[in-house]
């Protein structure tokens, strides 16, 4: 069983997600401040911390520095700013993802998993998919025994949807994940990428699955 740590000084935020763990089957802590969130994390061992930026006492900020000091554990920041620059000094403090408000509950559950299988597992080197393998390491994808020819993007999102396998991923994810923040267009490029993909796959395109009103995923 996953162990959570939502720290947000919303309550509503807190319950919510708190509620939609449990049926995830994971443990879920609370806290309302980064003070809080800080007593909690030298006392437990976390899988994955949600924190909130804005908060009373200590930012979110402040208090992904000092846990990232301490420890590895997996930080997604979960806020209602949606400054870009806000999210680049996210990452730059280490965080492993960063979702914005409002946000979809199951995509934050499956974002939390993902993350979480990406910090206990080192991620394989290469994947095999009956005549499709993908070749991580060497950044080349087979067909068949023949090497397949295919952009930089459309790769960079092969790998990524084989990584997150059987994951419903939303095209904002997508964006976010393959084209970071050099993007300033609309989700609709996600869209384009996948159809220019799906055809560099051929008989393999089926793995590529449409979550209708949310994204994609692969299915294996």
């Amino acid at each position: 069983m996953l162990n959570i740590l939502i720290v947000d000084d919303e309550v509503n935020i807190r319950q919510v997600v708190k509620e939609y763990a449990k049926v995830s089957g994971y443990h879920c802590d609370e806290a309302a401040n980064g003070v809080e969130a800080m007593r909690l994390a030298q006392e437990n061992n976390y899988d994955c911390i949600i924190l909130d930026i804005m908060m009373p006492e200590l930012d979110g900020f402040s208090t992904c520095k000092r846990i990232k000091e301490q420890s590895n554990v997996p930080i997604i920041m979960l806020s209602a700013r949606q400054e870009e620059n806000d999210k680049l000094f996210s990452f730059e403090l280490g965080v492993d993802d960063y979702v914005t408000k409002p946000f979809s509950p199951k995509e934050l559950m499956a974002r939390i998993k993902a993350v979480c299988e990406r910090n206990r597992i080192k991620m394989p080197e290469s994947y095999t998919f009956g005549g499709l393998k993908v070749d991580v390491n060497a950044r080349v994808v087979y067909i068949d025994g023949e090497r397949a020819m295919m952009t930089p993007k459309e790769l960079d999102l092969l790998i990524y949807l084989v990584q997150n396998a059987n994951i419903a991923l939303s095209r904002e994810a997508i964006l976010e994940a393959i084209w970071k923040y050099d993007y300033f267009g609309d989700n609709r490029t996600v869209d384009t990428h996948i159809k220019m993909l799906r055809h560099s796959l051929g008989k393999y395109r089926e793995h590529i699955v449409t979550v209708r009103g949310m994204g994609y995923k692969f299915e294996i």
